[in-house]
């Protein structure tokens, strides 16, 4: 594969600040472009920062990428209102899809939740499931979306709650076995290292990634970089 341009979005949560890390190690992208509100942490010379406000996305200049890679999302609590979250989780994130679409990006990986579904009584997984076919309906070669569970990792911030959902998980994890795997809790970097070999698969059309999917996409990366 050619020498590419990765576009990212949301580099400063769990999910993109490794997203981010293992792009820039990675020897087939040739530039790195963070789209945020603040710096990510990273400095290395294949990344370009450009600081925006998402609520005029549209006004910045297209930039050339070839794949986009989507974390952006937020919670209820830190977001203040229902309005607020939707907002981010949702109008953030199409305005980065169509923006990508703009700089000609053939494909799209955006981190979604398992379960997500635009026709759910849950607020949050309804509105993740809309912005899954939202994205899907627009005209990238190939679109990925990841379905992950309890992300583990080391966040920046503690959310209430998550700490005792994604215990209560890990000690139950070993109960989740056939349809039921999709519920796994999953590291943070075994969705990244799946992002990262889903599209440089670029098998083209949509496609839906859950745990075991993740799971046999990070083997395959593993494998192949050893």
């Amino acid at each position: 594969m050619p020498q590419r341009t990765a576009l990212i979005a949301g580099a400063t949560g769990l999910v993109g600040s490794l997203c981010l890390k293992q792009l820039l190690d990675d020897p087939a992208y040739a530039q790195v472009i963070s789209i945020s509100r603040r710096p990510a942490s990273e400095s290395h010379p294949k990344l370009v920062q450009k600081l925006v406000d998402f609520d005029n996305l549209s006004q910045l200049a297209p930039i050339a990428a070839n794949d986009a890679f989507c974390a952006l999302g937020t919670t209820n609590a830190k977001a203040g209102s229902r309005e607020a979250y939707r907002k981010i989780d949702f109008g953030y994130s199409k305005a980065f899809a169509d923006f990508a679409l703009t700089g000609g990006a053939q494909q799209f990986a955006l981190v979604s939740s398992v379960g997500a579904n635009a026709r759910s009584r849950t607020f949050y997984l309804r509105t993740k499931g809309e912005l899954e076919e939202a994205i899907t309906a627009l005209p990238f070669n190939s679109v990925h979306i990841f379905q992950p569970s309890f992300l583990m990792g080391s966040r920046t911030e503690q959310r209430a709650g998550e700490g005792i959902g994604l215990a209560l998980a890990k000690a139950l994890q070993f109960a989740f076995i056939g349809s039921s795997s999709k519920y796994r809790p999953i590291p943070a970097s075994m969705v990244v290292a799946a992002m990262i070999a889903a599209v440089k698969r670029a098998a083209p059309g949509p496609h839906t990634y859950l745990f075991d999917d993740m799971q046999a996409l990070a083997k395959q990366s593993i494998a192949n970089s050893q």
